[in-house]
Order: C-alpha cells, then structure tokens, then sequence
C-alpha cells in the first residue's frame, strides 16, 4: 500500500542543492513549500526551476507552495544585536526607536500603539518573553517584564488573546503573489488569516497575476490568530484548505488550547470538502539530531490519525543537518499511521446529503470499493474534483487520479491517499478506459484479475462531469 498522508518540506539553505533535494524527492516529498519570508524573487524563481527538474528527473508530480510573509509584526534591531531582559523589569516598545538598548526597542509594526491597551499582555519571541501592557502614551507602549529573557533582533510580536489589526496582506505579498505565479506555485499560503475577505483578496491577486503565466493556484488559510477560530468555517468557505499553524496559534490561544484545535479544525475542513496541513515543530529536534524524539513521532503520528491531508516540514530540511534524514523518518512514521486505524466507512456515510452528480459517483466508488475488496480506485479527472470528493473519506485502498492536466497532476500531490498519474485523455470513452487499464498495470499498482472501481465523466474532457462507475477486472478483455 502506499503512503496516504502527504509530506511538505520547506526549502532552504540546507536543502537547495540538486543532490539533497532529488534525494529528498526519492524519500517521499510530495509539496515544497518556498517560505517568501527570506529569499529574493531571482533566487525562489531559480528555486522553482531546479524542483521542476528534480520532480521530472524522480518521475514524480510534486506541487509547489509559495507561504506569503504577511505582516511583519516585530520588535525592530539592537545597538548590540540582543538585549537581556529580566523580570520585573520596566521596558519600552517605542515605535520612534531606531535601535533598541535594555530599555526600549523598536517596532516593525508601528500600529502596535494603537492595538493595545492597559492590563494587555504581550508575547515575544514565540511566547518566550511575556511583558504586561502598563500603560500607552503616544508611540510609547510601556510595559514591565513578567518573564525575561534573551531579545534579539526582529523577533515576533504577539497579543495574548489576538486583537492585532495589521493586514494578512502586505504590499510585500502583492509583489511575492506576483513572483510565486512566475514559479507556477500550485499553492499560494496566506498569513495571518482573520476572515474570508483576507483569503478573497489573496484569491483575486494570484488569479489575476497567474493569467499571466497561465496558473491557477489553490489558496491555503494558514490558522495562526485568535480571530481566525470563530471565522473559521467562514475562511473555510472562501478556501481550498487551511494550516494548522501551530506556532503562532499557541502563542496568542495558548499552548493547551491547539491539540483540540487541531483536531476541530482538521474535522471541520475534511467536512467542508477542504483540504488540510498539520505544522509547526513536527521534527524540530532532528535540525541538529539524527532521530526524532518520542513526542515527535506521536505528535506525526496523531495528525495523521486526525485525518490531516499532510504534516509539514519547515526548519528540519530548511536549515537542518538532516533534510533527508528528517523525510525518510516521517514517511515511516506516516506510513505506519496511515495502516493502522480500522476503516468504518459506512458509518462515514450515515449523515451525508449529496449535492453534486461528481459526489454522488465518487461516494458510490468508495462505498463499491470497499465492499467488494477492489484493488484501486481510478478516477479521470480533468480538474481533480473526483479526487478531492473521494479523499475526503479514509479508506484502505489507494485512488489514483489519471488526468491529462499537468497541473492538475501537481495539484493533486497535497490530497490525502490520492496518486496523480499524468495521462492523456482519449475522447472516446471505452478506449480512454481500456488504457487506464493499461496504465495502472504499467504501474505496477494492480496485477491481471484484480478488481477495480474507475470514475469518469462522459462527454470526456468536462471539468467535474464525472457522471459513470464501472467495476472492472483487470486484463479481462486484453
């Protein structure tokens, strides 16, 4: 069987050389995610031309995510790099300071004055550094350090609670938009999501920009503010899927409050036919360490037993000592997870109303598949659809999506237990059937006298016109 759940990993320094990244491919990437928070535009377009070569030179669809910075909410830089700061002391976030000393620092994020107000507390550093809001006066905002520590430059900024008014977009993500079309990004990742309108506006950008080059990406709504979880099946309307982004996230909810969370917002996005990402510190001890922890392996193992599309690499094969190290060991963690859970299928149906003929044929699939102990399901697709209806259910038995569309294919690569496999469409039913055939014993996925389900639509070649089921047993009219 192969793996279900889908693995994204984040290049960077440690993982752009061809040699790395190809071997990366090899152990089981399937999305590259391009971080547009460091890097210039030359070097993610050179980036993206050696992941397309390594993609082809592996013989496999891998999609590419281009994650937007967002706003850029951060104290600004020291006399001397970092500062101490230490309980109980008093310490300025001026937005007039250019550069900050043990008293005072800067701000990126020059609105933060009007945001906050007496008795708020604000998180620096990933939650590490906690100061109380102790009064505000003018570009001042005056607070007294409740837990100190190390502050080094351009650290994040978050307001325990959320409240934060900056924009999801910047005019930075407009040109990046713009940059990430010039890739091809399959996938466009927006930050700091509030509401629909932010993922809307993000929607219309990438659209208007990849006409240009011929693209059509999916937006993802990454979930790291505390405005975004009562919105969240509002961002899920306006969404192809969302990230758990758990780091940010526990920062403003606080870190008891994500695992149930996670698992909220990953049922109610497979509900809403959305897809999902688990993220944030996966393996974040193998960025110096050749094996994960213990906790690691459960907390990948957990996403992928919550029903998560794929879990996300981002410093372990950005900037870490093992990039492919990391990816071989969370495929074999996933791998694992993906067998392990009985499939109730049935149950899965009892309270599903159907609203699309696709739908309709792609439960239908599902439902004759698992019966009937099919060795595959082979749904042609033109826009992948299909292949999105029928992931939305676990089941035991790989789908293979055979479309002529390329990027659909690429897409394709993030949607749980679903295989892309290229394949030029014949406009003649019997025969485009008979060479899907044809193609999944070339595979080597099905053997001569297995059982498979295969959806397609009729007339060929309409996007989500899948309309017809037909059981077949492989090699029987050959």
């Amino acid at each position: 069987m192969p793996r279900s759940t889908k693995i994204v990993a984040t290049l960077g320094p440690a993982s752009s050389d061809r040699l790395v990244l190809e071997r990366m491919l090899a152990a089981g990437v399937d999305v590259v995610r391009f971080n547009f928070s460091h890097g210039s535009a030359e070097d993610h377009l050179a980036r993206a031309t050696l992941v397309r070569d390594c993609a082809q030179a592996c013989g496999r669809e891998v999609a590419i995510m281009a994650d937007l910075q967002g706003p850029k909410i951060r104290v600004g830089k020291f006399e001397g790099g970092k500062v101490e700061l230490k309980n109980g002391a008093r310490f300025v976030l001026d937005a007039a300071c250019e550069l900050g000393n043990e008293e005072r620092a800067g701000l990126d994020y020059k609105d933060l004055t009007k945001d906050v107000r007496t008795g708020d507390v604000l998180l620096l550093n990933d939650g590490l550094i906690v100061l109380d809001v102790e009064r505000v006066a003018g570009a001042e905002i005056h607070t007294q350090v409740r837990i100190g520590g190390t502050l080094s430059n351009n650290k994040g900024i978050n307001k325990q609670g959320g409240g934060l008014s900056a924009p999801a977009l910047t005019a930075k993500d407009v040109r990046d938009i713009e940059t990430a079309m010039t890739c091809g990004a399959d996938y466009v990742a927006v930050s700091f999501v509030k509401n629909r309108t932010d993922v809307e506006m993000a929607r219309q950008l990438a659209n208007i920009a990849g006409a240009k080059h011929g693209v059509r990406p999916l937006v993802i709504a990454k979930i790291e503010r505390a405005e975004a979880i009562p919105a969240l099946k509002e961002i899920l309307e306006a969404a192809d899927g969302i990230m758990v982004a758990r780091g940010d996230l526990a920062v403003e909810v606080g870190n008891a409050a994500v695992p149930a969370l996670q698992k909220r917002m990953i049922r109610w996005a497979r509900e809403a036919n959305k897809l999902t990402i688990t993220a944030t510190q996966m393996m974040e001890s193998m960025i110096v360490n050749a094996v994960p922890t213990r906790a690691e392996v459960s907390d990948v193992a957990n996403a992928v037993l919550d029903g998560t599309d794929a879990v996300m690499l981002s410093a372990e094969t950005a900037s870490g000592k093992y990039p492919v190290e990391v990816v071989e060991a969370m495929a074999s963690i996933v791998r694992e997870a993906d067998h392990s859970e009985t499939v109730m299928l049935d149950s899965a149906f009892l309270n599903e109303t159907f609203t699309r003929v696709d739908q309709s044929i792609a439960y239908g699939a599902l439902f004759t598949a698992f019966h009937l102990r099919c060795a595959a399901i082979c749904a042609l697709t033109e826009s992948g659809s299909t292949a999105l209806w029928l992931s939305r259910h676990d089941i035991d038995i790989p789908i293979y999506a055979l479309t002529p569309s390329q990027a659909t294919s690429r897409r394709l690569a993030l949607y749980r237990n679903v295989h892309p496999l290229h394949f030029p469409m014949n406009n003649d039913r019997d025969t485009a059937l008979a060479a899907a055939e044809r193609r999944l014993l070339e595979q080597g996925v099905v053997r001569r006298g297995d059982l498979i389900v295969i959806t397609v639509g009729e007339p060929m070649n309409q996007p989500g016109g899948t309309n017809t089921l037909k059981i077949v047993r492989v090699g029987e009219h050959s």
